[in-house]
């Protein structure tokens, strides 16, 4: 039961064309071509618009008052059916946008439901189980079933008897004015979803509500119906498909680790019918399509996620990625600055392409990992826009479009490609021996076949292939189980997304973010590999590193953002908290990942710095995030990763500077394009002097140790000392 505008509403009962389907119009086109076929002439617009709603008798004596009394109307109206069969079993049936949400809603409300409609129960029930939607529906009541069709209330009374409910706490929601009349007349509580001909005034003011579309009514449902919250992890997605496609521009670990979940949950009553993935890595492209799904596994929890309705795109096939822009009614974009720079152009040819074809609103959610991410893709992608249409044009799409800042609250790791190939190999091979253990099968027999032995036959062939594949778990990304993604607020889509915390102001929750976890985060990954860790979790045993972890936490950064905006002491204790948790559990997030682009990490106003800023700014001294900065050239200069360019620009600048830890700090040569922003000699000089003892003494001890074959000293002692 729903409270809905002061009304107490216990079942709900829908006409069917026009209502649940878009089927009216596609109804008109059948018709005409009958009877241009069976007539020689095809039906007016005033004889198919007067017949909305209409029972077919009703409708037949209508056609015979405008075209004769000879106008054979039962053979048109057959031949009409047979032409809408055809175009529904090849085509589907059109579902109208925002069914299956508010279907969901109602049931989940613990509604009973009913369809009620003038179409002959052969046509009623095909649509029903072709659009997939028979499920929702406890009874239904065919126009070939009544003895008096709309506008006549008979049709609605008997569908509420059979619910067991009375017509006035029944919504009975219908599209044309012959429905509405016979709604208003059962005194059921009529909804109106206007269709192609909207009813006449005095028809209309009879209604609880009327709404130009069912998202309409989506949207007033949704306040009454109950908040399901943030999903649990282990909660399973939304088993009906909704008829959404969304984008995910970026498979990597953020994209598809953590973006496809999001989707995937959705409202928690639907989800996407499809999830539109794009990436250069042809072995992930080839694999997801293969398998039809994927997994994402929660080491800490032991839970495998399927992630599945997955069509994968190549990233460099821009008409691909175009369409994508098309046809997505959300895309999560997870790509680095770089990318974003030479996807541009694309994504702008996406938008201007929706703006010509559909004209419809977007939103895209930017993971970009620094504050101003969305307003560093919109300032890309109007650049571009300039170049592909005129300023009005340019300036409707960017109105359309909702270039979304995100925060995200999760530690995410792609697979190795080494790793990939080597569950490849052991799946493979499972999924040979099940097809070799092949089913026993039974003799012919002389009898003719039932017919759903004939029926069967078509599937046979592959059941034991689809069988033996659905139970292999093709694993791509390790994920902490944190759920919330944070988004800036601006669009209403975002805020019917069960997994999203939508914010006035997600610049302070970037901020406490990217202070809490990306530096120290990748504080304590440099430390760990020089330690001679390969994973953070693995690393946070020892002492050292989970004493450094602490230490950068609690008594520098966390401080200092208190100190700065003291309404946000509870958000940095949730974050600080969970990152010293996170840490401890990430077995699978090696070091090498997460301390790499060390130079990036090292800008003037990225990170690190910012933070020791932000602290001296208080007061508070900053020891560890110093020696942080050391560890980050040493990182740099041991890194065994041919791919990290970042690592081979510090490499060598302290080579061509003597071996120079303040060359490297005071760097400002190229970088993307522009001077990299490097510590400045003057104003910084102090700093740079500290950093330089720092890194040098922690040299003397590891050369050291090395000699002694000990390990270092604790890293609090490290510390102090430097």
């Amino acid at each position: 039961m729903i409270f809905f505008q002061g009304k107490r509403i216990f079942s709900a009962i829908f006409d069917m064309d026009g209502t649940l389907f878009d089927t009216e119009r596609l109804r008109f086109k059948t018709l005409k071509q009958a009877s241009m076929e069976i007539a020689g002439k095809p039906l007016s617009e005033q004889t198919l618009i007067g017949s909305l709603g209409l029972s077919a008798k009703r409708a037949e004596a209508l056609a015979k008052a405008h075209n004769g009394e000879d106008f054979p109307y039962a053979q048109v109206r057959k031949r009409a059916d047979e032409l809408e069969l055809e175009h529904v079993r090849n085509h589907g049936v059109p579902i109208k946008p925002g069914l299956l949400e508010v279907l969901e809603r109602l049931r989940k409300s613990g509604l009973t439901l009913a369809v009620a409609t003038s179409s002959r129960r052969a046509i009623a029930e095909e649509y029903l189980i072709n659009a997939n939607v028979l499920k929702y529906f406890d009874i239904t009541v065919c126009g070939d079933e009544v003895s008096q069709g709309k506008p006549h209330p008979e049709i609605f009374l008997r569908a509420a008897r059979a619910l067991n409910c009375e017509p006035d706490q029944c919504f009975m929601v219908e599209d044309s004015e012959n429905g509405m009349l016979s709604a208003i007349r059962a005194e059921g509580q009529a909804i109106l979803i206007e269709d192609i001909k909207p009813p006449a005034p005095e028809v209309k003011a009879g209604a609880l509500a009327a709404y130009h579309s069912m998202t309409e009514f989506l949207a007033d449902l949704s306040e009454c119906v109950p908040d399901l919250g943030m999903p649990a992890l282990n909660e399973p997605f939304p088993q009906s498909l909704n008829q959404f496609r969304v984008g995910i521009h970026g498979f990597g670990a953020i994209g598809g680790g953590y973006l496809t979940q999001v989707f995937c949950h959705w409202d928690g009553y639907t989800r996407p019918c499809e999830i539109i993935a794009a990436s250069r890595s042809r072995m992930l492209r080839e694999s997801v399509s293969a398998f039809g799904s994927y997994s994402v596994r929660y080491g800490a929890t032991s839970f495998d996620q399927t992630i599945d309705n997955v069509r994968m795109i190549d990233m460099d096939d821009d008409d691909a990625v175009i369409d994508m822009y098309t046809a997505a009614e959300i895309i999560g974009m997870s790509l680095p600055e770089q990318a974003i720079r030479s996807q541009a152009q694309v994504i702008a040819k996406g938008l201007l392409q929706r703006f010509e074809r559909r004209g419809r609103e977007l939103t895209i959610l930017i993971v970009l990992n620094k504050i101003g991410g969305a307003a560093f893709v919109r300032r890309h992608v109007q650049a571009e826009l300039a170049l592909l249409c005129t300023p009005e044009i340019g300036k409707q799409i960017l109105q359309k479009t909702h270039f979304a800042e995100t925060v995200v609250s999760r530690i995410v790791s792609k697979l190795s490609n080494d790793a990939l190939v080597r569950q490849l190999r052991i799946k493979s091979q499972m999924f040979q021996n099940s097809l070799e253990e092949e089913p026993a099968t039974t003799a012919p027999s002389s009898k003719p076949a039932a017919e759903y032995e004939r029926l069967i036959r078509h599937f046979r062939p592959f059941a034991q292939s689809s069988s033996a594949l659905s139970q292999l778990h093709l694993i791509l990304f390790n994920s902490e189980p944190d759920m919330p993604l944070y988004v800036e607020r601006g669009s209403d889509l975002l805020e019917r997304l069960r997994q999203v915390k939508t914010v006035t102001d997600i610049a302070q929750i970037q901020v406490i973010k990217n202070r809490l976890w990306n530096g120290p985060h990748a504080v304590v990954a440099w430390y760990a590999g020089l330690l001679g860790y390969t994973w953070v979790g693995q690393a946070m045993g020892d002492a050292r590193v989970s004493a450094l972890a602490e230490r950068l936490v609690r008594e520098e950064v966390g401080p200092a953002l208190v100190a700065e905006n003291a309404e946000m002491a509870e958000a940095v204790g949730d974050f600080a908290n969970a990152f010293l948790e996170r840490c401890k559990t990430s077995f699978r997030d090696p070091c090498a990942r997460v301390g790499r682009d060390p130079l990036r990490k090292l800008q003037r106003n990225e990170r690190i710095f910012s933070s020791i800023d932000l602290a001296r700014k208080h007061g508070i001294p900053t020891p560890t995030l110093a020696f942080g900065a050391a560890l980050a050239v040493h990182y740099a200069l041991g890194c065994a990763d041919g791919k990290d360019r970042e690592a081979q620009v510090i490499r060598q600048v302290y080579q061509d500077n003597g071996e120079s830890v303040e060359a490297v700090l005071r760097y400002a040569g190229d970088y993307n394009g522009k001077p990299y922003p490097g510590l400045d000699p003057v104003k910084d000089g102090a700093l740079i002097e500290t950093i330089g003892e720092s890194f040098r003494r922690l040299q003397r001890e590891l050369d050291t140790a090395s000699q002694s074959s000990t390990k270092p000293r604790p890293a609090r002692e490290a510390v102090a000392s430097a």
